[in-house]
């Protein structure tokens, strides 16, 4: 684990842009899946990845606010399903499949973040179903392009927040114990991390990788649409007029730049033959503190210590994930 969390020194940092990392990368003839790549950060990621060549579908659940975003970047495909619906997903999978192509680039970037106790129809909590499980399912249907592609890329887009809460295998819905939207949400970003290190563990035989990032704190991505103008700017991410505060050196980035990390973990041929790892700034993070975070967006700390929490990154809870998701999925996903 220590080892595997070790940066390469590649190059890029903090700065960098998605157009930055994606030069001199060639993806023609690659095919490309972004989730929530109509907005944010990943409709960032799927206009890059389009400028490289590549071939790029987005799935989403509103196809009118989707055709719109992304009418200005020729040539993207798009269609339907919703990730806390178990059926679109299988139906959107196997639409893929039936074209029998092969899929080199999987981006899971759609993600919820603080939201109000919700459930989806299985009773599940929202955030941890939104940003883990149906992302665990969509990459469980689509295995056999992803296989075929004979060397393609998972990346899952976490957090920092994962510092706020390892999973509660014990009760990760939120029925036995008092919701906390940062609890709940740090739970699913940890989530994110560990199906990150599961999947790498069984799928590198088969020539696909894994990876997971923090890609920054970034306002305007509609991500953060559950707070206040007032725990913005507690978080010192937005000033007093209300404008995003800039400072990659703190991780207050602009969309390009946090973009960057998922693209660079998507396509740099400087992680090949690696995977499992959780990065930041356009590399391998290091491996933070084994305590967990007591920060909150109504206190004054801040977003700035870099690194990944053990529990993120700990194979044992990895595999207990992968069993916990496979049982409340009500799947196999063997591979």
């Amino acid at each position: 684990m220590t080892t595997l969390q070790t940066p390469i020194g590649s190059g890029f940092g903090a700065s960098a842009t998605a157009e930055d990392v994606i030069k001199y990368i060639n993806l023609s003839g690659k095919t490309a899946i972004v989730t929530g790549g109509y907005s944010g950060l990943g409709l960032e990621t799927v206009r890059v990845l389009r400028s490289a060549g590549a071939k790029v579908i987005v799935p989403t659940r509103d196809l009118n606010k989707a055709t719109t975003a992304l009418a200005d970047i020729d040539g993207v495909e798009i269609e339907v399903m919703d990730l806390l619906d178990p059926a679109s997903i299988n139906a959107f999978a196997d639409k893929f499949l039936a074209s029998g192509e092969p899929l080199h680039i999987l981006v899971n970037s759609a993600g919820i973040m603080a939201s109000p106790l919700s459930r989806d129809s299985r009773g599940y909590e929202s955030q941890f179903a939104t940003n883990h499980l149906g992302h665990f399912q969509l990459v469980a249907r689509l295995w056999p392009a992803l296989r075929k592609a004979n060397g393609a890329r998972v990346v899952s887009v976490s957090s920092w927040g994962h510092h706020f809460s390892p999973v509660v295998f014990d009760d990760p819905n939120f029925e036995r114990r008092d919701y906390d939207r940062w609890g709940a949400y740090g739970q699913s970003k940890t989530a994110n991390i560990l199906f990150a290190v599961a999947l790498d563990k069984r799928g590198k035989a088969d020539g696909v990788r894994a990876f997971s990032l923090h890609p920054g704190s970034i306002v305007g991505t509609g991500l953060e649409k559950h707070l206040s103008q007032e725990e913005l700017l507690a978080a010192g991410v937005i000033d007093e007029n209300g404008q995003p505060v800039l400072d990659p050196t703190k991780n207050l980035k602009t969309v390009g730049q946090g973009a960057a990390t998922s693209v660079w973990c998507a396509t740099s041929p400087q992680l090949v033959n690696m995977g499992g790892v959780y990065c930041e700034n356009c590399d391998i993070a290091t491996l933070g503190h084994d305590a967990e975070s007591e920060f909150y967006l109504d206190n004054n700390s801040t977003l700035t210590d870099s690194g990944v929490m053990p529990y993120a990154v700990d194979s044992e809870s990895a595999d207990r994930l992968w069993s916990l998701s496979e049982q409340l999925l009500g799947i196999t996903f063997a591979i």
